[in-house]
C-alpha cells in the first residue's frame, strides 16, 4: 500500500469513528474566541490519525490543528498536515458539512491531498501529477470563467469589517452570486469539483488549506495568497483559489489595488502557528 492509499484508508477509518459517535454528547471547548471551537472528537480524531501515521511511518513529521507538531520548522522528508475536523462549527451545530483534511508533502513538494466529507462519504483526493478524484471518479480540468458569471465562496464575516469590506464587497457585487460553506477544506474541494468558481478568505492555517490545495491544483486551479504568492505548508496565509482566468481577474482588478493593505495584514496577523 502506498502512502497515498494509506492516507485515504485512515481518513475513512477516522470518518467511521466519527459517524459512530454522532449520537454521543460532545465535550465542547473554546480556543481563541467563543466561535473558535474544539470538541473531544477533534482531539480524538487527531490522536487516532497521528497514532496510525506514527505506527506505520515513524520518521514522518506531522502537524495537526489540535497541537501536534508545534515545533516543526522544516519540510524535509515527509510532512503530514492534518485537520481532524475542518468545519467544527458545522460539526457542532449541523452534524454535516465538515471534513477530514490531509495534505502530504515530500521535501517541501506536494505529494498527496485528501479531503473526506464524512457524512456524505465523499473522498476528494489527488496524488501530485496524477489528477484529482471524487471517490473513484476522475475530476475534469476546470473551465475558465469570468467574475460576472462566477459563484464565489467567502465567509460573510469579512464583509462586516471595515478593513476588508472595501477589498471584498466589489468582488461579491460583480460576481453572479456568493456562498459560504463553513469548511475551508470543502471549499477547495468544491472549486475542484467546479460547483463554485473561487474561494477567497483570510487567516487560514496550513491544516485548513494543505489537502484541498493539492486537489484543486490537480484540476488546473491556481492557488496563491492574496498577494499572488505561493502558499507555504508551515505558515498561515490568506487564500485566493480559482480557475486561472478568474484568479487573474480577481487578483489584478480587485486585490492588487489593495496591495499595501494586504501586505500590512499579512505582516501583522500571520505567523507559523
Amino acid at each position: 500500500m502506498s502512502i497515498y492509499e494509506f492516507a485515504m484508508s485512515i481518513a475513512r477509518l477516522a470518518g467511521e469513528k466519527i459517524r459512530e459517535q454522532l449520537s454521543h454528547e460532545l465535550v465542547i471547548e473554546t480556543k481563541s474566541n467563543p466561535n473558535d471551537l474544539v470538541t473531544n472528537m477533534d482531539k480524538a480524531t487527531e490522536a487516532f490519525l497521528v497514532a496510525e501515521i506514527t505506527k506505520h511511518y515513524p520518521d514522518h513529521q506531522i502537524i495537526g490543528e489540535e497541537g501536534h507538531g508545534k515545533t516543526i520548522t522544516s519540510t524535509d522528508g515527509y510532512l503530514w498536515v492534518i485537520d481532524p475536523i475542518d468545519g467544527t462549527l458545522n460539526f457542532v451545530h449541523q452534524q454535516q458539512n465538515f471534513a477530514i483534511s490531509i495534505g502530504i508533502f515530500h521535501n517541501g513538494e506536494k505529494y498527496a491531498g485528501i479531503v473526506y466529507d464524512v457524512i456524505d462519504d465523499k473522498m476528494y483526493h489527488a496524488q501530485a501529477g496524477q489528477g484529482a478524484y471524487l471517490n473513484d471518479r476522475p475530476l475534469p480540468m476546470l473551465k475558465e470563467t469570468q467574475l460576472a458569471t462566477s459563484i464565489i465562496s467567502m465567509n460573510p464575516n469579512w464583509l462586516t469589517k471595515d478593513y476588508t469590506y472595501e477589498m471584498y464587497a466589489p468582488i461579491i457585487r460583480t460576481a453572479r452570486s456568493a456562498r459560504s460553506y463553513g469548511s475551508a477544506a470543502l471549499d477547495f474541494a468544491y472549486v475542484a469539483l467546479g460547483i463554485i468558481d473561487s474561494y477567497i478568505t483570510l487567516r487560514l492555517h496550513p491544516w485548513d488549506f494543505s489537502g484541498g490545495m493539492i486537489i484543486a491544483e490537480e484540476v488546473g486551479a491556481v492557488v496563491t495568497n492574496q498577494l499572488g504568492d505561493k502558499l507555504d505548508p508551515l505558515h498561515s496565509n490568506s487564500i485566493l483559489v480559482a480557475n486561472s482566468s478568474l484568479h487573474k481577474e480577481i487578483l489584478e482588478q480587485y486585490l492588487e489595488p489593495h496591495h499595501t493593505a494586504l501586505e500590512s495584514i499579512h505582516k501583522g496577523t500571520f505567523s507559523n502557528r
